[in-house]
């Protein structure tokens, strides 16, 4: 009998789910697995028949560096061919971030990626929260961080990525309140980076405080 995917594990009980038959259709790198299942409504009853394709990506982390003395954060911009054919500009301005890999820690894995992609170390890690991007078609969870740490002066040019991924990132210092106004004006159009922003703005007043 072939091995199941390491990222795609039969599915954990849970009240009321009845899971029919739980085949994988597609076996690269995030396979794709199709499940058939009932479930508990929320009346009692028991559902009809579903299906659902699942892909399955698994646990992932994201950066958001904070300079709390100077008050800027940095992001970063790479192209990203889903954004194009979702009608976005594929030149998404984000948060480093990367998969968490096995028996890795999201701190560690935090820590990795914020150096692999911004060349920076992390003095200090805080934990924002973690949550689920695409719930009606995907598992990946994103858990997301701010990172204390000196940042340079806002256009202060640096590429970064792994070259055996072809990766191609670029650097983006910039003023706190910048990053907000971009916020506002709808110009950062990743959800992750958007949802780190929104928790600085809550937080950035303790943060200094603490961090200074």
């Amino acid at each position: 009998m072939k091995a199941r995917h390491p990222k795609a594990p039969p599915l954990p009980a849970y009240p009321g789910l009845r899971v029919v038959s739980d085949e994988i259709v597609w076996n690269g790198r995030f396979p794709l697995q199709l499940v058939r299942f009932h479930h508990r409504r929320f009346d009692g009853r028991e559902s009809g028949l579903r299906t659902w394709e699942l892909w399955r990506r698994g646990p992932a982390v994201a950066v958001l560096p904070y300079d709390p003395g100077a008050d800027r954060v940095a992001l970063i911009e790479q192209f990203r061919l889903p954004a194009l054919a979702a009608g976005l500009d594929p030149v998404m301005t984000e948060c480093a971030a990367g998969f968490v890999d096995p028996g890795e820690t999201p701190e560690a894995a935090a820590r990795r990626e914020a150096m692999e992609e911004t060349g920076l170390a992390p003095a200090r890690l805080e934990r924002m929260g973690r949550w689920i991007l695409s719930q009606g078609g995907c598992d990946e969870t994103i858990t997301c961080f701010c990172a204390c740490l000196p940042l340079p002066e806002p256009g202060a040019a640096a590429h970064h990525g792994l070259t055996e991924e072809h990766e191609d990132i670029r650097l983006k210092i910039l003023a706190a309140e910048e990053a907000f106004a971009m916020l506002d004006d709808n110009r950062i159009a990743n959800a992750t980076a958007a949802l780190a922003l929104f928790w600085l703005r809550t937080h950035r007043d303790r943060l200094r405080r603490e961090w200074a």
